[in-house]
């Protein structure tokens, strides 16, 4: 079934590891076919998700150890002890996780033993063998570095890669053929995380398929210092002699914080990838388009222009604004995929250049009705009156207050902007604000599960500029059930949004 981002439309935005589930964190098991059939009953096309690579420093999938590879926290368990993989017995003794939250830490160590004991027995299964390397030979380009780097890393106590040995740091070729040797059987072990996380992927993706319903990814434009990507492809990035980032990405202050956000993500050296033909970034985007129907890019702006940290600056305000790849890199993605689905999360410092860019390759732009009603200069912009058709619009998104946590903190003016322009009197603001998005001309509208049940700041999932207690926020089983299906499916229809 194709999907068409100019077609009018609507979805959820929740990430796998908020869905219910026994172990720890939301998967790729039955929660999420089942959240699927929920969408499908509410009349929904899209189902957006965060970053679903390996996640890394502070839990955040937006600094994940592999731009290509999967989250092993996202494998399902259940669907092993199907696939004969994992014997029931070994799940039955499950240690009792929290409900409401996320536990990372419980969640990584319980599965790493589950996924060693379905590793011990995939390797006896001939009739898998075949797929495997099938799987390992597409997926080469890859594979092995990150294979490599997450054995290494492991034997490591998980350190990151600029405080190994220096000749693995380096990656002197009799070191890393030493380190293959030694490390065999936990390389295999990677392989194998990921040749499960791709085909569990694939049943949940086709699974969507049947219900009508879109996957929506998301592809930070950098990636992270620790990371597989930044080992194996040193030269693609500003770093020194021992790896380390000279300059960093971030943002100059803005709506989330005063002093801006200093990301620590190295930066691209754009003129390395141009002459490559950008084929790192081509690859990116292909694999990506593999497993979703659309992508945001998030942080689109900096494709245009971004903001260069020197590395020893504690915060973001002391940086520089540098030239970005530009339409150079959009052509390369255009003339290998044809026509772009892509998102341009293009929130923040918007200048007409970056405008211009976006509207070039016909990428939505993103509206945001929270930020409608403050201080921000765009304020207006983000009024549903000036958005135009070819746009995504959002109550809110992952870095932004649930609507009702946002609308309890609003000032005395701000609060009776809003209520004026919704003509509500605020007693069930998610709702309103989730009518004004679906009633609006954007082609595709969004809102977060949290909206859908009214929670407050309890159920906020990231907070810009802190470093921990963030993305942990988890549906309670049973917790999204038939009253907001309903509710969303009524509006769904009244707005001309619903489902083929």
């Amino acid at each position: 079934m194709a999907f068409s981002l100019s077609e009018r439309a609507s979805g959820v935005l929740l990430h796998p590891t908020s869905l219910p589930g026994a172990y720890g964190c939301g998967d790729l098991g039955l929660e999420a076919h089942e959240f699927a059939a929920w969408l499908r009953g509410a009349g929904q096309r899209w189902w957006q998700m965060l970053p679903v690579g390996p996640i890394g420093y502070g839990n955040s999938p937006y600094s994940a150890h592999s731009a290509f590879a999967g989250s092993s926290l996202l494998i399902s368990l259940d669907r092993l002890a199907e696939e004969g993989l994992l014997p029931r017995s070994a799940l039955a003794d499950a240690p009792r996780f929290p409900e409401g939250r996320a536990d990372y830490p419980g969640a990584r160590a319980w599965r790493e033993r589950c996924l060693k004991i379905a590793f011990q027995t995939f390797k006896n299964r001939r009739a898998d063998q075949t797929a495997f390397e099938v799987f390992s030979v597409q997926n080469q380009f890859w594979l092995e570095d990150f294979a490599l780097y997450a054995a290494i890393k492991r034997s490591r106590r998980d350190l990151s890669w600029t405080e190994w040995e220096p000749e693995l740091r380096a990656r002197d070729a009799e070191a890393l053929d030493r380190a293959g040797h030694a490390l065999r059987e936990e390389i295999e072990q990677q392989r194998f995380e990921q040749f499960v996380f791709a085909r569990h992927w694939r049943a949940l993706k086709s699974r969507c398929q049947e219900l009508g319903i879109g996957l929506i990814g998301d592809v930070p434009i950098f990636v992270a210092h620790d990371s597989a990507d930044v080992w194996a492809h040193r030269e693609l990035f500003f770093l020194d002699a021992q790896g380390q980032p000279t300059v960093i990405a971030g943002v100059p202050p803005d709506y989330f914080s005063a002093t801006g956000q200093r990301w620590g993500n190295p930066l691209y050296r754009w003129r390395e990838l141009e002459q490559s033909g950008y084929r790192f970034w081509l690859q990116r985007i292909s694999q990506m388009l593999e497993r979703f129907d659309a992508v945001r890019l998030d942080h689109f702006i900096g494709f245009q222009r971004y903001w260069e940290i020197p590395a020893d600056e504690p915060t973001a305000l002391r940086g520089r604004w540098v030239p970005g790849p530009g339409a150079k890199l959009f052509e390369a993605l255009r003339k290998a995929h044809g026509p772009l689905p892509l998102i341009a999360e293009d929130l923040g410092a918007v200048t007409p250049e970056v405008t211009a860019l976006r509207d070039a390759f016909n990428l939505p732009g993103i509206k945001l009705l929270q930020f409608a009603f403050g201080t921000d200069p765009q304020g207006p912009s983000f009024l549903p009156y000036n958005y135009c058709r070819n746009s995504v619009a959002f109550t809110g998104t992952h870095d932004n207050d649930t609507t009702r946590g946002w609308f309890e903190k609003l000032g005395e003016t701000e609060r009776r902007a809003a209520l004026d322009y919704l003509g509500s009197e605020g007693r069930a603001i998610h709702w309103e604000m989730i009518r004004c998005v679906w009633a609006s001309v954007a082609n595709l509208a969004l809102a977060p599960a949290q909206d859908l049940l009214g929670l407050g700041s309890e159920g906020r999932m990231n907070l810009p500029g802190t470093a921990s207690g963030n993305w942990e926020w988890r549906l309670a089983p049973g917790q999204l059930g038939s009253e907001p299906q309903e509710r969303l499916r009524d509006l769904t229809r009244i707005y001309g949004r619903r489902a083929r």
